[in-house]
């Protein structure tokens, strides 16, 4: 037996939705927590405010909401990528932490801090991007695991990417950073032979 077709009212409740997570991963990288409301989500959106709250009651359902949505987004693509170019994938990892969706979750982050309602959901979804992100980078760098060291180069460098993200949220010296990947990849290269 074939899958349900959905309603056209279904197909405008999901566009509604993804346009709302959209525009709030977009509000929260470009004017931060305190700048980024369910309003201006909604109106960036083209939504109204009521609609956005019959889709996430609150903000912190929107926001969590938005940034895990952008991040499985990115994990879809990661998956995709072919593990044999070392180059490609050390530099698609660093990716995932100098662009909006990095700058998004770290507004989380800091309002997380500040605000115990959100704290507890931003510490359960970083932890769960953390592990998806550590398994793709395992899978892409087509390493052992279980081979001494190789958890915890592969998590220096996934560390080391995030302190890229952070760098580039002041200054983008992408001549810098680009440098700096191509070192990590040769280093990456003596250190995580391929089995």
């Amino acid at each position: 037996m074939g899958a349900v077709a959905a309603t056209p009212k279904q197909d405008r409740s999901r566009a509604t939705r993804r346009r709302l997570l959209e525009a709030a991963v977009a509000c929260l990288a470009e004017v931060g927590w305190a700048g980024s409301t369910v309003s201006v989500v909604a109106e960036r959106a083209g939504v109204s405010r009521g609609a956005a709250q019959h889709h996430f009651p609150t903000r912190e359902d929107l926001f969590t909401a938005a940034v895990e949505y952008v991040a499985e987004q990115r994990s879809t693509a990661l998956r995709g990528l072919p593990g044999r170019d070392r180059a490609a994938v050390v530099a698609s990892l660093v990716d995932l932490y100098t662009g909006p969706v990095f700058r998004a979750a770290l507004q989380l982050w800091v309002a997380a801090a500040h605000e115990p309602q959100l704290h507890t959901r931003v510490v359960e979804l970083e932890a769960r991007v953390g592990r998806e992100t550590h398994r793709m980078a395992i899978r892409l760098l087509a390493v052992d695991e279980s081979a001494p060291g190789v958890r915890e180069t592969v998590q220096g460098f996934l560390d080391m990417a995030r302190g890229l993200g952070l760098a580039n949220l002041l200054t983008d010296d992408r001549a810098r950073r680009e440098r700096v990947v191509h070192q990590w990849t040769t280093l990456l290269e003596t250190a995580l032979p391929r089995p």
